[in-house]
């Protein structure tokens, strides 16, 4: 009689084990699937930046508020967000656990400060989602009439009639539905679509950049083109520039999503960091050549549609209908992609909060589902969230504005409720911690990158929240303030649950120790 030995363990699950095995070392067993790679977490920070949604969505708004030389805030914002980034990407080394923001401030800073952090990011995420999925509306009836469902062919690629507004959450909620359904089944499903959208965005985006570096027709000196739109600031064009900064804002974040699938990626602590860092740096890159030979070849640069319907306009009459409409639909598959990443992002957040017994109904939101490997009621929460943030905005086209720039904030404070305790650290000589070994750190640059994260969240923060007419109109005053009310009674609510629940923290629902912050 002879006995069968078992085969070897193969290098990816050798690998996936000692993975499992570190996480065990925070406290946490290993209960998502581990199967991303480098390039999955490469794609779920890139399609949540997404240059073919957020460029797609707000090309308008930066260049009629601003003129071509909106263009400039570009690499202003990347620089300011790349600093953060590159904070993000010593922490993800070092806690490569589900939650990114909320799991790095729970290291570095205090519980309070963390679960705020979490807190407002998920609920920032569920905006976020909502803010994306109407882009669909910039994009679809613009190829086809047949998505226009309601208003009229005038309210085409419009969310700022009624009409328009309308039929944005009509498509709006057929997306959500569709992003929930796919992350119910599985991070294997979300992968490989997502995997997918990215992949025909980066070749989209390449082959767009070449079609209109075909077709220039003026020089790069248009980027010095104000079109006079600093008449009525009070501050001049600089008051101009300030508003049309937001369009650049919008687009230059959410990169932190690599670190939220750290537990489903192999190899985390050499990935995520990576990942991290190569999703913005491509994201500034395509989005500025597209922005820039886009301005350079368009026909009219004084066309009052560049100021409303924006990016699907000059794509259209620059490389006609037909090419134009075919780089449009890979518009449509990159804010597919982008509102399943955002959704992704927020079911990990609130599962890793869960864990931890930080959120009420913890013990629901917290378990795994045995078959798919996948949070479900998380899943089914934010989506059921963010269709009540799309029907409440169901016909008021200000409100979209009040959306976006309110998804914005809610990403930006909890930035800096990671960046500025890690400075704090860092003066007092706490950071890089005495084992941080060999992955990745900023070195003696790590101050300055650091102090420089936290002065640019500050000031973009301050900007974004502004209760001026020219972003939020001053029809009514509850638009105007839409942001400052909104975010006010966000943080407001957070307290009142940190209140409720702080004493409830002892430990995760696994019942083993949650591991401790680092020494104040």
């Amino acid at each position: 009689m002879t006995t069968r030995s078992k085969p070897p363990n193969t290098p990816s699950e050798n690998a996936s084990a000692a993975d499992s095995s570190e996480l065990a070392k925070f406290g946490y067993r290993q209960e998502l699937e581990r199967s991303l790679g480098g390039f999955s977490s490469f794609a779920a920070g890139f399609s949540y930046i997404s240059i073919m949604t957020g460029v797609f969505q707000l090309f308008f708004f930066g260049f009629g508020s601003g003129g071509p030389a909106f263009i400039w805030t570009w690499p202003i914002v990347f620089l300011g967000q790349l600093a953060v980034a590159l904070c993000f990407a010593e922490l993800a080394g070092q806690f490569p656990l589900a939650g990114s923001v909320y799991q790095w401030a729970k290291q570095i800073a205090k519980p309070a400060t963390s679960w705020m952090a979490g807190w407002i990011m998920i609920i920032g995420a569920i905006v976020t989602a909502g803010a994306v999925a109407v882009a669909y509306q910039i994009i679809l009836p613009q190829v086809s009439q047949v998505f226009q469902i309601v208003g009229s062919p005038s309210d085409a690629g419009l969310t700022s009639t009624p009409g328009g507004a309308k039929n944005a959450i009509l498509l709006a909620l057929g997306l959500v539905v569709f992003a929930t359904v796919v992350n119910v089944i599985g991070v294997k499903l979300m992968a490989k679509i997502n995997n997918f959208g990215v992949a025909v965005e980066l070749t989209a985006v390449i082959l767009l950049i070449i079609a209109l570096a075909v077709h220039i027709k003026r020089g790069p000196q248009v980027v010095f083109q104000t079109h006079d739109t600093g008449g009525g600031h009070s501050l001049g064009y600089l008051g101009a520039f300030l508003v049309a900064s937001l369009m650049s804002a919008y687009v230059f974040y959410g990169f932190d999503t690599a670190g939220s699938l750290a537990e489903e990626t192999t190899q985390p602590r050499k990935h995520a960091p990576r990942a991290i860092l190569r999703a913005i740096t491509a994201s500034f890159v395509v989005g500025g050549l597209v922005m820039l030979f886009g301005m350079m070849a368009v026909g009219n640069i004084d066309a009052e549609e560049l100021s409303t319907s924006g990016m699907p306009y000059l794509l259209k009459s620059t490389l006609g209908n037909g090419l134009g409409n075919a780089f449009l639909i890979c518009s449509a598959i990159a804010i597919t992609v982008c509102c399943l990443a955002v959704q992704t992002a927020a079911i990990r957040m609130t599962f890793a909060m869960a864990r931890d017994n930080r959120l009420p109904f913890s013990k629901a939101l917290s378990r795994v589902s045995p078959k798919s490997k996948t949070p479900i009621v998380p899943a089914l929460i934010t989506g059921a969230l963010t269709i009540g943030v799309l029907l409440i905005n169901l016909g008021n086209q200000r409100a979209f504005f009040v959306l976006t720039s309110t998804a914005i904030i809610l990403f930006y404070i909890p930035y800096l409720m990671v960046t500025g305790p890690m400075l704090l650290r860092r003066l007092r000589g706490q950071w890089p911690r005495p084992g941080h070994g060999p992955y990745f750190r900023l070195g003696r640059w790590g101050t300055l990158v650091n102090a420089i994260a936290v002065l640019y969240g500050a000031a973009m923060t301050v900007n974004l929240i502004w209760p001026r007419a020219e972003v939020y109109g001053n029809d009514h005053w509850y638009f105007q303030w839409g942001a400052v009310l909104v975010t006010g009674l966000i943080v407001v609510v957070g307290g009142v649950l940190l209140y409720v629940r702080r004493k409830r923290w002892a430990a995760a629902h696994t019942g083993e120790a949650v591991p401790e912050p680092l020494a104040p």
